[in-house]
């Protein structure tokens, strides 16, 4: 398995959908985290995954503390705007865990103020936008890795 994509709190349906068919295209694994802004069922998540979900290895947690709890010992970066650091400095390895807060917000402080040194932006070179989208941002942060793990990536 390439990475572990976790979304805290994910709003939007269709960023979810992506996101879940993105995860399986690169060998991921996703991880939700309660409260959704949508139900599992919703026909725009399904839609944004095509007929894929039914194939995705994912995992959902109640909030995001037994998700912590669960994990606390795995390798972990997260993604904020607000981060000093370049998701390109990032020292990619299999099985780490990728942490995106949600649209409306991002990471809760309590979350950023605890991991500052492992915390990354996606540069921006226009003041005229506070954020990219999610599944956008994932994207990046995922072929990034998989880029620099491309030595295990198989060939198809």
């Amino acid at each position: 398995m390439a990475f572990n994509i976790v979304l805290i709190e994910p709003e939007i349906p269709n960023n979810t959908g992506n996101i879940g068919r993105l995860a399986l295209a690169t060998g991921s694994h996703l991880h939700l985290i309660k409260p959704f802004g949508f139900e599992l069922s919703d026909k725009r998540l399904k839609r944004a995954g095509l007929d894929y979900w039914q194939h995705l290895s994912v995992s959902i947690y109640e909030d995001s503390e037994a998700f912590f709890a669960k994990h606390r010992d795995e390798k972990m970066v997260f993604f904020s705007s607000r981060a000093q650091q370049n998701y390109w400095s990032i020292d990619y390895e299999e099985n780490l865990f990728l942490v995106f807060g949600k649209e409306s917000f991002g990471l809760a402080e309590t979350i950023t103020d605890k991991n500052v040194t492992k915390l990354y932006k996606i540069p921006m070179y226009s003041e005229h936008i506070r954020s990219l989208n999610l599944a956008n941002a994932v994207g990046i942060a995922v072929y990034e890795g998989l880029r620099r793990l491309s030595n295990h990536v198989p060939e198809h």
